[in-house]
């Protein structure tokens, strides 16, 4: 099957051992032209390519990983792209960075516009369909960042373990009645963050109210919260920027946090901090990019081997909570 050969299976077919295989894509001066032609044209014809600096031997790209991510002003993702930088040049590879303004119309054209040049590609958050991303995946080295589709490889930098923990933690102190500010609605971390508080709430019988900012802008989430209940013991916030906007709406109608009600964001990604310090959900959005990096390059074949790795966030409870 192509894309599955293994570097021995490429040797037994030339009469030639594994290492002069190796040499042929990783230290082509060592052997003689005719050798090193030989090797790569049967390792194009039974699909095996031992990484990135190959891959551009065999096919002509250079050596580039695509990485799309939906929105570079949202705090969350200029240390993803500077973790994709920094993990990609250790390898020798750069990074070609496109924003999506999270449309599917625009991921759908990075893709198709990236796919030919990049020897991979990084798809954080995607909204695309989970048929897409598999087609997609199907003829491409990708790797999905906080999507969680089957069939394709995938890093989820998760927020369920340390949700569940916060709202345990809430509730022992007495609140009762949560209110969730929730944000785009085709993305796996909001349908993550949703469903903790959605199970939690039928398993210890709180009452729990949703609102979404579609937008994830702060003054959004700003004007949005002079819909929620005075009465309300705590506020989960989809992320960090979405908490700024409640503390601040909050302030503004003469609610103190924590006093008067508790309230809880997620990423850890502000680069400056609120007053109070905003209690959140510590992501590992570098390390998991940095894992994305190596799983596109370490790739053997034309696609990426489906591979499903969790990376599970911290609870940071400060002055908010």
């Amino acid at each position: 099957m192509p894309g599955r050969s293994t570097i021995q299976q490429v040797a037994r077919s030339l009469g030639v051992s594994p290492s002069t295989v190796s040499r042929a894509f990783n230290a082509p001066h060592l052997l003689k032209e005719e050798t090193v032609s030989a090797v790569v044209a049967t390792a194009e014809r039974m699909g095996y390519v031992p990484n990135l600096h190959a891959r551009a031997l065999v096919t002509g790209k250079t050596g580039l990983i695509g990485l799309i991510v939906p929105d570079i002003t949202n705090p969350f993702f200029p240390p993803l792209v500077r973790a994709a930088q920094r993990a990609a040049e250790t390898r020798g590879l750069s990074v070609m960075i496109a924003e999506t303004n999270s449309l599917p119309e625009r991921e759908r054209a990075h893709i198709a516009s990236l796919a030919p040049h990049c020897g991979g590609l990084i798809i954080a958050s995607s909204r695309l369909t989970p048929e897409e991303l598999r087609h997609v995946a199907d003829s491409t080295r990708v790797v999905l960042v906080n999507n969680d589709t089957e069939g394709v490889a995938r890093v989820l930098i998760s927020s369920a373990s340390a949700l569940t923990e916060g709202i345990h933690a809430l509730v022992a102190r007495g609140a009762r009645r949560f209110c969730y500010v929730g944000g785009p609605h085709r993305s796996w971390s909001e349908f993550e963050r949703r469903s903790t508080l959605e199970q939690l709430a039928a398993e210890l019988d709180l009452d729990a109210t949703y609102h979404r900012d579609e937008s994830g802008t702060y003054h959004e989430a700003r004007m949005m919260t002079a819909t929620v209940d005075c009465e309300t013991d705590a506020v989960i916030a989809f992320d960090d920027v979405i908490a700024c906007g409640v503390l601040d709406g909050l302030s503004d109608r003469g609610l103190r946090v924590p006093e008067d009600m508790a309230l809880l964001g997620c990423d850890d990604a502000l680069p400056v901090q609120t007053r109070p310090r905003l209690s959140t959900i510590r992501l590992r959005a570098a390390e998991g990019v940095t894992e994305a990096v190596r799983m596109v390059t370490e790739a053997t074949g034309s696609t990426v081997d489906e591979e499903r790795v969790l990376l599970p966030g911290v609870l940071e409870f400060r002055e908010t909570t």
